[in-house]
């Protein structure tokens, strides 16, 4: 984070953002057996079902083309990349000159190795070698710009798009033009080849349609209008699959089916955001993991912070989860507002409209109340009305002679027993009504008009964001305000509440985001974004900020510090100069994901041993210590029904001797094999790595070597390593000391808990008669004896302790 940056928020992700005017990209993986689209947004690339970045480019990409395991891209400014996509890095760079050679379209030809085809805005084609970088051949043109390549279904035929809508299908091996066609819309924004049987080409055109062409007739069959609010950016047909793929600027990517009569289009899937930007979120349920977004493109998206696929596109307002529709929604410069369900993610079948009103009269805020009953609504000529949801009828309205204000009502809201109803006006006045009877009870004179009001219920603070950029705090209760902000140097835009209610965040026209603690009235964090934020929303988790900026289509996340860990907040000086923090991107930004040296260094490092009183388990796995008292029951488990038959063996190639009678020669047997198979007893009698470590401890009082050898070895091996301890298996009666003094060794550390008494058990186990012929290993045991039930005795009292504590804990508070 950089200095001065945000003590509680950090960027996560952008939600909402797929695609923009540069064409995507399709590829086939053969190990997954999936499909990869390929949109670019800004300066980075989004890869659905996977997400990886690529840095290089300084100006804008327009064009992508996947070429085996190359990505080529082209930006505005004349570069042209090629990435290795597995590693991310440069493979080969050009540069044209836009004067001569402005690059405007690019396509890999079918069964050219190496090879790409590049139109420009001038009108010619070259022909590049990507491996050797090298110009192969130019075409002249057919003095129009292209804006279309496209490889068809047979082998060097490709087709050809023009700024005139004229549409080639020229052959690049001959430099023969087979056919051409003329669309009506315009230039030709894209062309696609359908590879599963019907010979048909499809164009689109800047306007959003899409047309589609027989080969075969050479005649239009099909039109498929708007099916973009923009330009089609691009399409492509899926390899034997009568699927169509398009993207555009409108920040969406379908999917066509072609299963209607003459060949016809519809719409299978989508994914979309806003069109325009966002102008208000609010999330959506008490889990915070939907958020409603209302934009200036006239609709309301519903964009989940779990996955995608959840996202839901309805149309403005808040939200009631219930049989009949819960969310309202007012529309810019509209009297009626609309009614919307979030589960069928449809419009409602309400239009709340007063029953008389003038004619110029539109709707400026709306509230819903706690029980989902009722509708509050607030017009520009002063009026505050009621409505029922279910029925959609007009229930009252606020005020004398039907205004509860003499001017634009800013803001309205209810409380959480439906008791009291809050309005503001550009009157400069806050009025309390009795939401049942409909009268005023109180009002509060404001210092200068309301632009917006957000109440949390909770609590009962009433936020208020007036013209001269303050904000005021009401306590609803005591009909009083608590507390005034200043610091903001724009028009506030939007507030949000904390779920608990102690901290109120804001944004303005500033850039900035601001975050005010209530109980002590100063401002605990504060930091500037590129672009003006017009929306806040906390979830009601607490996990997660919202923001919503101008001229920006997504939705951008910032994850909550103080969830996390430990965050100081301290009141912040009036000359404290906030630094600007990056809006999030898709995926965590590498800065985050990569922790430097000095991070490294201190991060905290948990301690072997927390204190002397305490016992520290092992972090072995249970088989490699539970199992040590059942080895024999195991191998008996185990032993095969039948003894394995070695099979039988033939060499690769037998060599035959000269003769009139041909026969085999016999391998000679090597001085190795001749030698006799029975060891001498001195072979046998060589220690392993464990007994000489565990011998050389003896000296030093150091046991930390053998532990680790005995931590290395699997069950069966370490049964082996304990039996070779004797004098029969190789070992001394010494080396039975040393290991009982590992153990006492183990249990006064505190450490390795666990796998002492395991050791122990299996030790035990397999030389319990040998040590109680030895007087000295006697004497040993019991000294380790008593001090394992002094061990345990302490070890009761903890647990009884903490048990007693436990079952206090239980009956008293739950």
């Amino acid at each position: 984070m950089s200095e001065n940056g945000s003590f509680l928020f950090s960027g996560f992700r952008v939600l909402g953002l797929y695609s923009n005017h540069v064409p995507h990209a399709l590829r086939y993986h053969r190990k997954h057996r999936e499909f990869y689209v390929v949109t670019a947004v800004g300066k980075c690339f989004h890869t659905f079902n996977v997400v990886m970045r690529y840095h290089g480019h300084r100006q804008e990409v327009r064009l992508l083309l996947p070429l085996g395991d190359q990505l080529i891209s082209a930006d505005s400014g004349g570069d042209v990349i090629v990435w290795d996509v597995q590693e991310g890095d440069v493979y080969l760079q050009l540069h044209f000159d836009l004067a001569t050679f402005d690059l405007s379209a690019m396509m890999h030809p079918s069964t050219y190795l190496n090879k790409v085809l590049l139109g420009s805005s001038q009108g010619a084609l070259q022909l590049w070698n990507i491996k050797t970088s090298k110009l192969l051949f130019t075409f002249p043109g057919w003095s129009a710009g292209v804006t279309a390549l496209q490889q068809s279904p047979a082998v060097d035929v490709v087709g050809v798009g023009t700024a005139t809508g004229r549409i080639i299908i020229h052959n690049i091996r001959l430099d023969e033009t087979l056919m051409s066609f003329t669309q009506d819309w315009g230039p030709i924004s894209f062309l696609a080849f359908r590879t599963d049987g019907p010979p048909v080409v499809a164009s689109g055109s800047p306007q959003g349609h899409i047309a589609f062409w027989d080969l075969e007739r050479r005649q239009l069959i099909a039109q498929q209008r708007h099916a973009h609010s923009t330009a089609v950016a691009a399409a492509t047909f899926v390899h034997g699959e009568p699927l169509l793929i398009t993207n555009g600027a409108d920040n969406a990517i379908k999917v066509w089916i072609f299963d209607q009569e003459g060949g016809g289009a519809r719409l299978l899937r989508s994914r979309q955001g806003h069109s325009a930007p966002p102008t208000t979120i609010r999330h959506h349920g008490n889990d915070g993991k939907n958020i409603l977004s209302a934009g200036q493109d006239g609709t309301l998206q519903s964009f989940s912070t779990v996955h995608e696929r959840f996202n839901k596109n309805l149309g403005h307002a808040a939200a009631r989860q219930s049989d009949w529709d819960g969310i309202v929604a007012c529309h810019r410069g509209r009297l009626a507002t609309t009614t919307w369900n979030y589960q069928r993610c449809t419009m409602g079948a309400h239009h709340l409209q007063p029953p008389s009103c003038h004619r110029d009269t539109v709707s400026t805020a709306v509230d819903i109340t706690s029980c989902g009953n009722y509708a509050v609504i607030g017009s520009s000529r002063g009026r505050v009305d009621v409505y029922n949801l279910q029925s959609g009828l007009h229930r009252g309205c606020y005020g004398v002679d039907e205004k509860a204000h003499s001017g634009v009502v800013r803001g309205v809201a209810t409380d959480t027993l439906n008791q009291l109803t809050f309005t503001a006006g550009s009157d400069w006045l806050l009025k309390f009504w009795r939401f049942k009877s409909r009268k005023q009870e109180v009002e509060l004179k404001l210092p200068t008009a309301p632009a917006s009001m957000m109440l949390h219920r909770d609590s009962g603070m009433l936020a208020l964001a007036l013209d001269n950029f303050t904000l005021l705090v009401v306590d609803t209760e005591t009909r009083r305000v608590v507390r005034k902000f200043a610091g903001h140097h724009g028009t506030i835009n939007d507030m949000a509440f904390s779920p608990d209610g102690r901290w109120l965040v804001t944004v303005a026209m500033d850039c900035t985001i601001r975050t005010w603690d209530l109980p002590s009235g100063s401002l605990v964090d504060c930091f500037l974004v590129a672009m003006a934020p017009v929306g806040v929303s906390l979830s009601p988790t607490g996990d997660f900020l919202a923001t919503a900026h101008v001229d920006s289509l997504g939705v951008y996340l910032w994850t909550n510090k103080s969830l996390c860990g430990p965050v100081g907040l301290h009141p912040i000086p009036a000359d404290y100069q906030p630094a600007t923090e990056m809006l999030p991107g898709v995926t965590v930004d590498e800065s985050e994901q990569d922790m430097t040296s000095e991070e490294a260094d201190d991060a905290y490092q948990s301690a072997e041993q927390l204190g002397a009183e305490l016992v520290t388990l092992s972090l072995l796995p249970e088989s490699r210590w539970k199992s040590l008292l059942y080895l024999d029951n195991i191998k008996r488990r185990n032993k095969p029904a039948t003894p394995p038959v070695a099979p039988a063996t033939a060499p690769f190639f037998l060599t035959t001797v000269a003769g009139l009678t041909p026969h085999f020669t016999l391998p000679v047997a090597t001085e190795l094999e001749a030698q006799s198979k029975v060891l001498r007893w001195g072979l046998l009698s060589q220690r392993s790595e464990f007994n000489s470590a565990l011998e050389a401890s003896v000296h030093s009082h150091s046991f930390e070597r053998p532990l680790r050898l005995l931590k290395d070895c699997g069950p069966s091996a370490l049964s082996v390593e304990l039996t070779c301890l004797t004098s029969e298996g190789g070992g001394a009666s010494r080396l039975l000391l040393a290991f009982i003094q590992m153990i006492d060794s183990m249990l006064a550390s505190g450490r390795d808990f666990d796998l002492a008494h395991a050791y122990l058990t299996l030790f035990l186990k397999l030389h319990l008669r040998l040590l109680s012929q030895d007087p000295f290993a006697m004497e040993a045991l019991l000294r380790l004896s008593s001090k394992l039930e002094a061990g345990w005795v302490d070890l009761r009292a903890s647990f009884d302790q903490s048990l007693c504590l436990l079952s206090y804990t239980k009956s008293a508070l739950l």
